[in-house]
């Protein structure tokens, strides 16, 4: 079986870290969010978070309770249609089994309940139970926002959790790559396809337009690539992307070939080391064996075999390696081009899908 080769995803990325970390943090943006520039992403616990966090979730109980009994203002339009809502959201969310979809729907239905607990306020009268109650729920809420550090995005970008420490290590370095070599690669004894692990206490923004994956290898078609080379790369999802060679570093004889991609950088964010195939170059065409090819004035034939009737047929030569080549018939515009005449033209064969070709011996 055909060994993968190992890549290494180098982004343009920058950690967000406060002072106060430790605390540990609660996310306002989710993982693989796009924000602007200072666009509140993630806060940091206050000391009394988790009893502040208690007292508001026995409010929310007490003022949904007090609402029921409140007929005026528990069935009006506003409160109804936030229920509805509410409910559709849990209703989707427990069919999700994905963790970033998830805490999208549990970010919405804390902004419903908040949006219910303020319509549920403005709609009682001073001094009754219902406001009473969204009162203390408000001046616990601005309690938590006081005492909590917020950090908010430094540029444009796409959020992420995933922090592996490796952020300053392997940098896009203002796009000069030539420090990634096989040796610096090698001594970060990285698992392929392992996940990042989520970080409580940072995160990071990311350009999700562009990343580079570094590949250290040794094959024949490594060894005549060439900086600006396109190909295509096969990564471990299956999916395939066009890609640019944008950079081949040398050391004592190793090479790490450098490729820019600008499709996929999202599904790749979990990762810093990956499995992939590279696939160095695609045509469409009849795969033959270079025993089945003849050359005569510079044309290029093979032999088909139908029920015994055999015919030359000129064909184009589109990709060659010591084995194979990948081959495809002339147009017949293209034969006129050659010298052929058009009396020619109308009766040369051509090759199709299934034909016997002949090996000469």
């Amino acid at each position: 079986m055909k060994k993968k080769l190992s890549g290494y995803i180098i982004r343009e990325e920058e950690i967000l870290k406060g002072d106060n970390s430790s605390n540990g943090l609660t996310q306002i943006v989710s993982e693989g969010t796009r924000v602007s520039t200072g666009e509140p992403v993630f806060r940091y616990y206050s000391a009394e978070e988790d009893e502040i966090t208690k007292q508001i979730q026995e409010l929310d109980i007490e003022i949904d309770k007090a609402l029921a009994q409140e007929q005026n203002i528990g069935y009006s339009p506003e409160i109804i249609n936030i229920e509805q809502e509410i409910k559709q959201e849990l209703d989707q969310m427990f069919k999700q089994n994905n963790l970033r979809n998830i805490r999208e729907y549990q970010k919405r239905i804390n902004n419903y309940i908040v949006k219910k607990s303020e319509i549920a306020g403005e709609l009682s009268p001073e001094g009754s139970y219902i406001k009473t109650l969204v009162e203390q729920r408000k001046n616990l809420s601005n309690v938590l926002t006081q005492n909590s550090k917020t950090i908010n995005a430094p540029k444009p970008g796409m959020i992420s959790y995933k922090v592996d420490g490796l952020e300053e290590t392997i940098t896009i370095n203002n796009g000069d790559l030539k420090y990634v070599t096989s040796t610096l690669l090698d001594g970060l004894e990285l698992n392929s396809c392992s996940s990042i692990p989520e970080s409580k206490e940072t995160g990071k923004i990311i350009n999700n337009y562009y990343c580079y994956i570094a590949c250290p290898m040794n094959t024949e078609n490594s060894e005549v690539a060439e900086v600006g080379d396109e190909v295509t790369l096969r990564l471990p999802d299956g999916a395939e992307v066009s890609s640019e060679i944008y950079a081949i570093n040398e050391e004592e004889g190793k090479r790490v070939i450098i490729f820019k991609i600008k499709e996929n950088v999202e599904e790749l964010v979990e990762y810093r080391k990956i499995s992939l195939d590279i696939i160095w170059w695609k045509f469409d065409g009849w795969k033959v064996s270079n025993s089945a090819l003849t050359v005569k004035d510079d044309l290029t034939y093979i032999v088909r075999n139908r029920a015994g009737n055999k015919e030359e047929i000129p064909v184009k030569v589109l990709r060659q390696n010591d084995t194979y080549s990948i081959v495809e018939n002339y147009t017949d515009e293209e034969l006129l081009d050659l010298g052929f005449s058009q009396e020619e033209v109308i009766e040369f064969p051509k090759i199709k899908l299934y034909d016997e070709i002949v090996v000469p011996k």
